[in-house]
């Protein structure tokens, strides 16, 4: 059985004594198979709870697959990269692609799992708001591949935020700063969580002072009282969860007079469209979007394959880098 706890054509292969492509055949194209061996596989099946996955029905019977990926907010410029590298992925293999707007809502995401499943073979999951416990069940029913978001025995496609968020404490630090505050995103969000994780411990290694705040709206109208509740903290240094919020914080600075960065630095992450077109631009972590929207569509279509020779990895991490801008400078002296 997978790790995911889903009975595999493997898993049938290996029990019935035979090689996964007359698992294969026995079930999807029976007058390839002798009755023997038919009847013989059919009931190992039926013991192992085995039921055809539909994503691997698909692609070997011809028959067009259909992707769907469900993405929390699909006005953020955040989500554009991931969107546009798993569609031309999807379209490469000649596999129908669907987009779906769950509204940062973890029970709307399950909801459209289950409204799609009865015409959708995969799920690409983005930033997933619902509870490891609830992903992990729907998978034992459902092919699902992660996009930022790790559970394990999932496959997943990670924009590396840890060495990213090293990055940007390396980069305050160097600038003098002794204190930092995190503006967190959605409590539900796995990435906010590995986020602050990260800079704290990095923090801790180079003697700067970290304060996390929030949970914030991760949009520009939760900058305002972001920037407020960091100001109030005394920090020198503000970190947002995402590019957005970090746009939101800046003009609200503006608005109180507040000099960036003379007097405060702004850092954000996901280098989104118009990051640099701020004022003052946003210093940000950069990482390829793209490719995790690809590779998440990849480790389906993968994972939907009989092919050995290439087995599907459970977990790609990709790398960031850190873009830096003029809304990060030295800390004033205090």
């Amino acid at each position: 059985m997978s790790s995911s706890g889903r009975t595999t054509i493997y898993d049938v292969a290996r029990e019935a004594g035979v090689a996964a492509s007359t698992v294969s055949r026995a079930l999807s194209n029976p007058r390839r198979v002798n009755a023997v061996t038919r009847e013989h596989v059919l009931k190992v099946a039926e013991r192992l709870g085995y039921r055809p996955d539909p994503l691997a029905t698909a692609l070997q019977t011809g028959h067009k697959a259909t992707v769907a990926m469900l993405i929390p907010d699909i006005t953020n410029p955040h989500f554009f990269g991931a969107i546009r590298g798993a569609e031309r992925r999807a379209s490469e293999a000649d596999v129908t692609f669907i987009l779906s707007n769950t509204e940062e809502s973890a029970a709307n995401e399950e909801n459209q799992i289950d409204r799609l499943s009865r015409s959708v073979d995969g799920f690409v999951l983005a930033a997933s708001r619902m509870s490891d416990a609830t992903t992990a069940a729907l998978a034992r029913e459902h092919n699902l591949a992660l996009v930022n978001r790790e559970i394990d025995g999932l496959p997943s496609a990670v924009v590396d935020s840890g060495p990213g968020s090293r990055q940007i404490v390396e980069h305050l630090a160097s600038l003098k700063h002794r204190s930092l505050v995190y503006l967190s995103g959605p409590h539900q969000s796995w990435l906010a969580g590995q986020r602050w994780k990260a800079l704290r411990a990095a923090a801790e290694q180079h003697g700067v002072r970290a304060t996390r705040l929030g949970p914030f709206s991760p949009k520009v109208d939760g900058g305002g009282v972001a920037a407020d509740a960091a100001l109030v903290s005394g920090a020198t240094a503000f970190v947002a969860h995402n590019d957005l919020l970090a746009m939101g914080v800046l003009r609200r600075l503006a608005e109180r007079g507040v000099a960036v960065p003379d007097q405060v630095s702004v850092v954000g992450y996901d280098d989104i469209f118009g990051a640099d077109l701020c004022v003052p631009a946003l210093t940000t972590l950069s990482g390829p979007e793209d490719e995790a929207g690809r590779t998440a569509v990849e480790l389906l279509l993968r994972k939907g394959s009989l092919s050995t020779a290439h087995p599907a990895p459970q977990r790609v991490v990709l790398p960031v880098h850190l873009v830096i801008r003029d809304s990060t400078g030295p800390a004033p002296d205090r």
